[in-house]
């Protein structure tokens, strides 16, 4: 198996199974419609890849020096997930056609991958597996695969969503939507805790 390819099956494996992102991208694109999932699928494969980027050029090591920063991001990140989860759970589900609510930003699909524990576990096994060597090209490689592979695949929930979207008419049918993906949220906050 070729070495991009090795690196693409890594990125496909990493970014299409579920996980906190998808799961807001999904949630996304079901109350709010395709347009606004992909402000998040955009942000949170631009956040994510940026990440990535940063661990192959040495964030990892500065973070080596500073473990008690690692365990701050990772505590800021199971609080932003409960934190979404809540906003999940308490929506309203009014389906609004004035554009007042527009769903996740983009810059809030960025943060959330920043605030991942999945995203740094995946950055650091992927640049552990295939630029240990800190070689700048493969890097770079790494990330441009990764970004094409993340951004598919988080589109894919997102899509996902879009069709749900097509079935939510009523504003029961949002809050139980909301509901299951507020349960989703907290299970993953509680799988990261315990991981």
């Amino acid at each position: 198996m070729s070495n991009a390819l090795s690196m693409g099956a890594f990125a496909l494996a990493s970014s299409i199974t579920p996980g906190p992102v998808n799961i807001v991208a999904l949630g996304a694109s079901a109350q709010y419609g395709f347009r606004a999932g992909m402000r998040h699928v955009t942000g949170a494969t631009v956040g994510f890849t940026l990440l990535l980027l940063l661990i192959g050029l040495g964030l990892h090591e500065f973070l080596n020096h500073w473990p008690n920063l690692t365990k701050a991001i990772q505590w800021a990140g199971v609080a932003f997930l409960i934190y979404m989860a809540y906003k999940l759970a308490v929506d309203d589900g009014r389906l609004e056609s004035d554009g007042a609510t527009k769903g996740p930003s983009w810059a809030s699909g960025a943060a959330m991958q920043w605030l991942n524990p999945k995203a740094w576990l995946a950055s650091l096994a992927g640049m552990g597996a295939f630029a240990a060597n800190g070689d700048t090209m493969l890097v770079l490689r790494f990330c441009a695969i990764y970004f094409v592979i993340c951004y598919g695949s988080i589109a894919c929930w997102a899509y996902a969503g879009a069709r749900l979207h097509q079935h939510l008419r009523v504003p029961e049918q949002v809050r139980v939507c909301n509901r299951l993906m507020a349960f989703l949220l907290v299970g993953s906050a509680i799988y990261l805790v315990r991981a």
